[in-house]
């Protein structure tokens, strides 16, 4: 990479933004993340590792810390609220790793932050940096964070989440807009659930609410947690609240005893809001781009949230490498070759079907975003 290569500032640190930061630098680019938290802890949630995803790791070099780190479930299994009539009983362990040549993971959230943190070079790494002034539009873009310091760069990429501040500079304020439903989560130790044998990962269906469980580490020593149910709204200024216990057993009275028995075990919840929102207009001007869910948040049902914001990470890099002396061009091109791919995950997750009863997951799987061919414009 030449001297002349742009300053880039990443504002936000979650999966998104640590990808984003390993990728580039790993392609000669000056790169400082600035994230707002005072300090990362291993929050308490679950996260699914689609092949997809897999490969942007083993392009980052980490597949390997992350498989050794989490659960590689050999099945997906979906059972009927109920009964527990099995809908649909997927193989995704060895028969996926040889068709996609990567495992499909279960992890807990928390390690896999810190596997990526540990790819990115510490000192380009600043916590406690809440952005409160943003300038883009002189020779260079400027930031002034709470703190009191200021930072420039040639270019800013907003990976800081549903309320980016960055997406507000470019498109207006505007809130998450409430989904109507909500999530109950919780990590537990699997040794609560006693000699009770359960499936790598399971998910109950009911007629509008969903009650899912799975394994998250190698060693199957802790699960995790997740449901979805109606609520009419979020009356709380923050995304998450503590859960009630009663209430989370309340939502899923009558479902089949296995679920009555995983709730009855759980020691504790946090309950959180979804958001959703259609695809924003715009992802970049100037000097500022977007990715992950700044720019295209989505709904949960199909654990790919984070596995978009990792591909929006791959591509933008292979973006500024195919036009490194244009990042205006660079960013027409990142979000030509991203924009349908995400607007497609977005609608199917919202449909909340995908691996209920039949499976036919290759156009997620199968993608890669590291080898998919570029696709240009008409005109240059």
């Amino acid at each position: 990479m030449a001297k002349s290569a742009p300053r880039i500032a990443i504002v936000g640190g979650g999966l998104g933004g640590l990808a984003a930061a390993a990728l580039l630098q790993a392609e000669g680019y000056n790169v400082h993340v600035y994230e707002q938290a005072q300090v990362f802890t291993r929050l308490g949630a679950g996260i699914h590792l689609g092949p997809n995803l897999m490969k942007v790791l083993r392009r980052i070099g980490i597949a390997d810390r992350v498989i050794e780190t989490g659960a590689s479930p050999n099945r997906w299994v979906s059972r009927k609220w109920d009964d527990g009539r099995v809908l649909l009983d997927h193989e995704i362990g060895e028969p996926a790793a040889r068709r996609y040549g990567v495992p499909y993971m279960m992890v807990h959230r928390g390690d896999f932050h810190a596997r990526l943190f540990d790819a990115v070079r510490p000192e380009s790494i600043s916590l406690g940096k809440r952005v409160v002034e943003i300038d883009p539009t002189g020779s260079v873009a400027k930031l002034g964070f709470e703190d009191g310091t200021k930072a420039e760069a040639d270019i800013i990429i907003g990976a800081d989440g549903v309320r980016s501040r960055m997406r507000e500079v470019l498109l207006g304020p505007e809130e998450p807009q409430f989904s109507g439903q909500v999530a109950f989560r919780s990590v537990f130790p699997a040794a609560l659930l006693g000699d009770y044998k359960m499936a790598d990962c399971v998910k109950w269906w009911g007629e509008d609410r969903i009650f899912l469980v799975y394994y998250i580490t190698r060693a199957h020593d802790e699960m995790f947690l997740v449901t979805a149910s109606p609520e009419a709204e979020w009356p709380h200024p923050t995304s998450s609240v503590p859960g009630d216990l009663g209430e989370l057993r309340a939502a899923f009275q009558g479902f089949h005893p296995e679920v009555q028995r995983i709730a009855s075990l759980c020691p504790q919840a946090t309950k959180w809001a979804m958001y959703d929102h259609e695809p924003f207009p715009l992802w970049s001007r100037g000097r500022i781009v977007l990715l992950g869910d700044a720019c295209h948040p989505m709904l949960p049902f199909m654990g790919q949230g984070a596995a978009m914001a990792i591909e929006d990470a791959a591509m933008l890099t292979r973006c500024l490498k195919a036009s490194p002396t244009d990042f205006e061009f660079a960013f027409q091109l990142y979000e030509l070759n991203r924009k349908s791919r995400t607007a497609s995950i977005q609608d199917e997750s919202r449909k909340n079907v995908w691996l209920k009863e039949t499976a036919d997951p290759d156009w997620v799987f199968g993608y890669d975003v590291t080898e998919e061919p570029l696709i240009y414009p008409d005109k240059r």
